[in-house]
């Protein structure tokens, strides 16, 4: 495949995702040339990582490249990384993956590269997610694609703040520390929150282990020390689905408000009940879009970008019956 038929794939990229990824027009690689690229995501049952495999299979269908999509049923690096090792085993020709820990995937990943494998890193990152700076030991995936984490976290910090009158008692329902992705969350709901609304008071982060049973109970233990909470951002799935369950158990239902971190049914079916107030949707189809699309123009000797980024929608009650903002949220 020429040059120019990846670039006005990527170019149609986007307008193909927005209108349901419908099909493009792109040269097909010859049968001989046709190249394997593996997307590991960060569980195999998450919504999110279905519907970025489904952005990424359109790509490769487009670009005429074979996906293979092989993971652990949990975001856990233990079972994470044998699957990496049986990956690299199979010698694709270049590895998208979802990293379930800054540190503890960096020699894993290591091996890809030192077995001629380019990663391009999907959703979340190792060390600092800046890549090809010659700095640090884990700079050398080529590429890491993802929403802006910190931006998506300050939006949530609005939202919420919006939902609460601009004062009150809030915390973070977290998972653990140590993923890129929910510590950037974190990270930009609190710094949103101390730069720009003084009168909201955000509380001790909870840990939860994306265990949403936990977080309901933590809920429940937070409101029983502070009666005057007035919300909660889940910074995942699982602390938002729990911190929900929490506040309808708290009987605190549309009293302590709850901002959710993406978008799947389960949290749609939330808002349309009152358990959840907004969900900050990201795009997970076009992070996998991007990611083929990238790791065949680094395939075919064009040199990508070292970071992408891709969108957020807001979704409340009041639009989440338009078709232009419920084509955002995750399918199985």
């Amino acid at each position: 495949m020429n040059r120019r038929s990846i670039l006005k794939t990527v170019a149609a990229s986007g307008l193909a995702i927005a209108i349901g990824l419908g099909s493009l027009v792109a040269a097909p690689a010859h049968a001989q040339d046709k190249k394997t690229i593996a997307l590991i995501p960060g569980l195999t049952t998450d919504a999110f990582y279905i519907t970025m495999r489904k952005g990424a299979q359109a790509a490769a269908d487009a670009l005429g490249v074979n996906l293979v999509f092989q993971g652990a049923p949990d975001f856990n690096p233990v079972l994470q990384v044998p699957v990496l090792d049986a990956v690299i085993a199979r010698k694709p020709d270049a590895i998208l993956i979802a990293p379930t820990d800054t540190t503890q995937l960096v020699e894993p990943l290591r091996k890809a590269t030192e077995a001629g494998i380019p990663v391009i890193t999907v959703d979340t990152f190792i060390g600092t997610g800046k890549y090809q700076t010659g700095a640090g030991d884990a700079d050398f995936p080529l590429s890491y694609i993802a929403s802006d984490n910190v931006l998506g976290g300050r939006m949530a910090a609005r939202a919420l703040a919006e939902a609460i009158g601009g004062e009150g008692k809030v915390y973070v329902s977290n998972v653990k520390p140590g993923i890129s992705t929910t510590d950037q969350r974190e990270e930009g709901f609190k710094a949103e929150m101390a730069e720009n609304f003084p009168k909201v008071t955000v509380l001790e982060t909870q840990f939860n282990d994306n265990d949403a049973n936990k977080a309901a109970s933590q809920l429940q233990a937070v409101f029983a020390r502070n009666a005057d909470l007035k919300g909660v951002f889940g910074a995942n799935l699982f602390s938002a689905l729990g911190a929900g369950n929490g506040v309808q158990q708290a009987g605190q239902t549309g009293k302590v408000r709850v901002v959710a971190f993406d978008a799947p049914t389960s949290i749609v079916d939330n808002i349309n009940s009152g358990l959840v107030d907004v969900a900050i949707a990201q795009h997970p189809a076009e992070i996998g879009y991007y990611g083929v699309v990238s790791a065949v123009a680094h395939l075919t000797g064009q040199s990508i970008p070292t970071a992408i980024g891709t969108g957020f929608t807001v979704i409340d009650k009041d639009n989440v019956g338009d078709p232009n903002v419920a084509k955002y949220i995750y399918s199985n």
